[in-house]
């Protein structure tokens, strides 16, 4: 093992992460009642510009109004972009007036590390100079050519970063593929077009102690290529994947949360690696194959999301 070691920043549990759009009060009332483990008010791409303005006003009324927190959720802001002029006022506003309540700050197409220390800036000066106790995250969208080019940089950013999100549509049109659906597969593809991109930026999420998230899926009303999606991301190791429609967030739950099987088979390594400790061995065998340190690690993986799950009641 290496001596440079990056242990994860932040662990929050974020199997479903449901997009809403804040210019509809009404949908945001729901997503804080519903099950989804992770809730962003949205005020870029699902916002129109005439609506921005009271978009971000919905928001910071909603962060103030309802105990995210309380209700089981962690709650996020997608601000617009750097290249928008929108960008500026939405972390003014949303920090100034509810920088204590809302948890972190979704940054889209993020393409250099100098994006996240712009919006980092900001949010540093904001919170000194109101007080706040609190500290808010950041959660950076990767979901160009150039943010991808960059992806190891932009996971070492350090400060408040705690994840990175696959963002396939922008990705996708970023790099002019051609793609039946958001999140879909070409069936001229032999495969998963979005394995490689996926695998890269989760092994730049893991290398540097960061949560990595899929992004979304577009057809809503086909939840077995929702399920398939999430299967292979969940393979590659992300922990979560966006709903963009309440159904997904279920759909969401059940994939990326650990079976009870699994659950039990890795309390059974666990034991049986103390066992075999006790007698001075290095390894052990459970239902027919060997077991080892490693083995270890993958159990706690799988009981630490277990845990979480099972705090959150």
């Amino acid at each position: 093992m290496s001596h440079t070691l990056h242990p994860l920043r932040r662990q929050r549990l974020q199997r479903s992460e449901l997009a809403v759009p804040a210019s509809n009060p009404t949908m945001i009332d729901k997503a804080a009642d519903g099950p989804a483990d992770y809730v962003f008010l949205d005020l870029e791409d699902a916002v129109a510009p005439p609506e921005k303005e009271q978009a971000r006003k919905n928001a910071v009324q909603a962060l103030n109004d309802i105990d995210w927190a309380g209700k089981g959720k962690t709650v996020s802001v997608r601000i617009n972009g750097l290249d928008t002029h929108y960008m500026y006022r939405d972390v003014v506003d949303v920090m100034e007036q509810a920088g204590d309540r809302v948890h972190t700050l979704l940054v889209p197409k993020v393409g250099v590390p100098a994006d996240l220390y712009m919006v980092e800036a900001m949010v540093n000066q904001i919170e000194q100079g109101k007080g706040y106790a609190t500290r808010v995250g950041l959660e950076a969208l990767i979901e160009t050519a150039l943010g991808m080019a960059n992806v190891e940089a932009i996971a070492q950013f350090g400060g408040r970063l705690e994840a990175l999100h696959f963002g396939v549509a922008d990705y996708a049109a970023s790099l002019r593929a051609r793609t039946t659906n958001i999140g879909g597969l070409n069936p001229n593809y032999p495969g998963d077009q979005w394995h490689a991109a996926i695998s890269r930026m989760v092994i730049a999420c893991r290398a540097y102690g960061l949560r990595a998230i899929d992004g979304p899926f577009g057809d809503f009303s086909d939840p077995e290529g929702y399920k398939d999606g999430a299967r292979r991301a969940a393979a590659l190791g992300c922990e979560g994947k966006w709903a963009i429609h309440p159904t997904q967030v279920a759909l969401a739950n059940e994939v990326f949360s650990p079976p009870e099987a699994e659950v039990t088979k890795a309390r059974r390594i666990i034991e049986e690696l103390r066992k075999a400790e006790a007698q001075g061995k290095g390894a052990a065998a459970l239902d027919g194959k060997m077991i080892d340190a490693a083995s270890e690690k993958m159990a706690n993986n799988v009981l630490a999301v277990a845990e979480a799950i099972a705090a959150k009641g």
